[in-house]
């Protein structure tokens, strides 16, 4: 982008008033200063390696450039590379590194908008002719080169009308459509970097040269001018940054072994499941995957039936009426996949259990000896997802819920909650999963029911947490229109962040379906209701498990356990007896007495990430034993038959069954 200096604004560093300012540290120390200091001067006076680290300043708590003065007495905080905030300015400012790289090999091109995401960076640019992977490669290459020449970075305050006029003028239509929508009291500030200018309201670094060179661009996307698919279509290229090369090179590692573990590739080598257009958002489990389902079913029952609970199972098809009454149709209406009935009603596939839960507990009258009241469902459900948002069977339009709703008084809540969390907690652990955080989700702009229902059920939900000795933070605006809830999120082995199980509290909806019980006084009162779930759904946490362990699933969730596998074709009504032994011992099993060599037979048992393999020969015929291989281990043990299904027997045992 050409320099027009004629247009330059009015520099956005101006000194401020002179005199004495007094700056108030994070840990609560002053520094004095004669006069006003920029923040890089503080930095520099505070040390010599935090002037080095420090990418920007926050005064009063707004994130400022470096360059800016402090001309009165404030709380600052210097942002240095390493933080979150830091991190994030690093990777914004690599997007106006990748556009001003992008300018100059490609002058024709125009730039929109590119902000900083969770991982890295994009921007979008509008050209007739498609980005390459030779062209990514080019501009990755001149990214390096800007961030050598270490250009300094100037924050400039201009003009709106001047702006829209320099945007117009040098045929950037984008930014001018979008700088003459900026209402009239908003300031425009520009940031100035060589010869490319762009509209922002930063922070930024002081120079290229600041942004270091551990950054790598990905790839090339659609996109739509302002997100509107009836806009333009634009080119939106991303790329990845972070504070040094050796989490660059953390990161890039972990993105080729998630490609590994890919629970969409890996449910086709093993033969688990498929998906296809016939049915989009729906999946076809295959004899071993449904198996696995139903192992994580059965476990699954056991716990709630330890725990209390009692399993119920709810219709598919609800009159809107009922929809209409929970508040479902005008909140969730275009998730809802809708249909009608022969005699013109019209019906919705239930989307959640619950509203079928409460018509349950109110088909009779309850009384409070009968509380709490622990309904669990594994309920078929169905949403209608965008396509585009459906990925594998992480997220589909079909799926399985393991619900629950808890039907207390307000007294029984805090109980309720901490022995929820503790089973939740047990259950992860059993399934592999010992990092958890909890968010506490708090009333979204669009609810139902009044403030004053709401203080109340957030209090409660928080006290109750608190109760159980959990720690959590708070994610604001994202409840449940019907009420608060907590989110707890595992964590997997590639150090990602899944969000699975749910505590939301509930005044609302109990009393809109007229649910009530007989009190201890013999009056009426309406039950306070506890939606919970563990897994979330049994297909997206199928999933995580399978990327999770790579496919190498734990001995007591693998569809097939062991193979018994014929070393020789003499040997093979032996390897069929060990297997029906097996079998009867309570083990899933199969014999594989083909006559391909025994090295090929491990090799593909492997593969099918089969636990156990028990190769068996005419030596282990006649002295009835068995060599047993471990997947993932060269090793092999020698055990007589005995031995070994009493030792596999015991190892196969699920959680809690011993």
């Amino acid at each position: 982008m050409s320099d027009h200096s004629q247009e330059v604004g009015r520099s956005a560093l101006a000194p401020g008033h002179a005199g004495p300012v007094t700056v108030t540290l994070l840990d609560g120390s002053r520094r004095e200063f004669a006069d006003p200091v920029t923040g890089a001067e503080l930095a520099a006076a505070i040390g010599p390696g935090l002037a080095k680290a420090a990418v920007a300043v926050k005064i009063d708590g707004r994130p400022r450039d470096l360059a800016t003065l402090i001309d009165h007495d404030a709380a600052v905080a210097i942002i240095t590379r390493d933080m979150p905030e830091g991190v994030e300015i690093l990777r914004h400012d690599a997007a106006h590194v990748m556009a001003e790289a992008v300018k100059e090999l490609y002058p024709e091109t125009q730039v929109t908008f590119g902000p900083a995401t969770e991982t890295g960076f994009y921007y979008d640019f509008a050209r007739a002719t498609p980005f390459t992977p030779d062209d990514l490669e080019r501009i990755e290459e001149r990214m390096r080169d800007i961030v050598r020449r270490d250009e300094p970075i100037n924050r400039e305050v201009w003009d709106r009308d001047k702006a829209v006029a320099f945007f117009d003028r040098i045929g950037e239509r984008y930014k001018a459509e979008y700088i003459g929508e900026i209402p009239p009291e908003q300031e425009i500030s520009l940031y100035r970097q060589g010869n490319f200018v762009d509209l922002c309201v930063g922070p930024h670094l002081p120079s290229t040269g600041r942004l270091g060179q551990a950054f790598k661009l990905m790839n090339v996307a659609g996109a739509y001018w302002r997100g509107d698919p009836n806009k333009a279509q634009l080119q939106r290229v991303y790329g990845t940054a972070w504070p040094n090369q050796k989490e660059l090179d953390q990161y890039l590692f972990r993105l080729e072994e998630a490609e590994r573990r890919d629970h969409r590739r890996l449910g086709r080598e093993l033969d688990l499941f498929h998906l296809q257009e016939e049915a989009v958002g729906s999946i076809f489990w295959h004899p071993k995957g449904w198996k696995l389902f139903r192992i994580i079913e059965d476990y699954m029952r056991r716990r709630l039936d330890a725990a209390g609970y009692q399993e119920v199972k709810g219709p598919q098809l609800l009159d809107r009426s009922l929809w209409e009454t929970t508040g479902h149709w005008e909140n969730f209406r275009e998730n809802m996949f809708i249909a009608e009935s022969r005699d013109e009603k019209i019906l919705a596939l239930k989307p959640m259990n619950c509203p079928g839960h409460v018509l349950i507990f109110r088909n009779r009258l309850r009384s409070y000896r009968e509380l709490p009241l622990r309904l669990a469902e594994f309920g078929s459900c169905h949403r209608n997802e965008p396509s585009g948002a459906l990925h594998g069977i992480m997220r589909v339009r079909a799926f399985t819920q393991d619900d629950a709703h808890i039907f207390c008084t307000a007294d029984q809540v805090t109980l309720e909650a901490i022995a929820f969390c503790e089973l939740l907690l047990s259950i992860y652990r059993d399934f592999g999963f010992a990092d958890v955080a909890i968010k506490f989700a708090d009333r979204p702009p669009h609810r139902t029911g009044s403030d004053e229902v709401w203080d109340r059920a957030e209090h409660d939900l928080k006290a109750a947490v608190e109760a159980a000795g959990l720690s959590y933070t708070v994610n604001p605006g994202e409840g449940a229109f019907y009420g608060p809830k907590l989110e707890f999120v595992l964590r997997d082995a590639l150090g990602r962040d899944w969000q699975c199980g749910t505590l939301q509290l509930d005044f609302n909806m109990p009393e809109r379906l007229g649910a009530t019980y007989v009190g201890e006084d013999g009056g009426r009162h309406v039950p306070v209701m506890l939606h919970r779930a563990i897994l979330g759904s049994f297909e997206r946490f199928i999933g995580i498990l399978i990327e999770h362990y790579a496919g190498n699933l734990p001995l007591w969730l693998a569809p097939v356990q062991a193979v018994v596998a014929s070393i020789t074709e003499e040997a093979s009504p032996y390897a069929e007896e060990v297997a029906r032994e097996l079998t009867a011992a309570g083990l899933r099993a199969i014999a594989d007495p083909g006559n391909e060599k025994i090295s090929y037979k491990v090799r593909e048992h492997s593969l099918a990430k089969v636990p156990l393999i028990l190769a068996v020969g005419r030596r282990e015929a006649e002295q009835r034993t068995i060599s047993l291989r471990r997947l993932g281990s060269p090793a092999q043990e020698a055990l007589a038959l005995g031995e070994a299904i009493a030792r596999l027997k015991v190892e196969a045992v699920p959680p809690g069954c011993a």
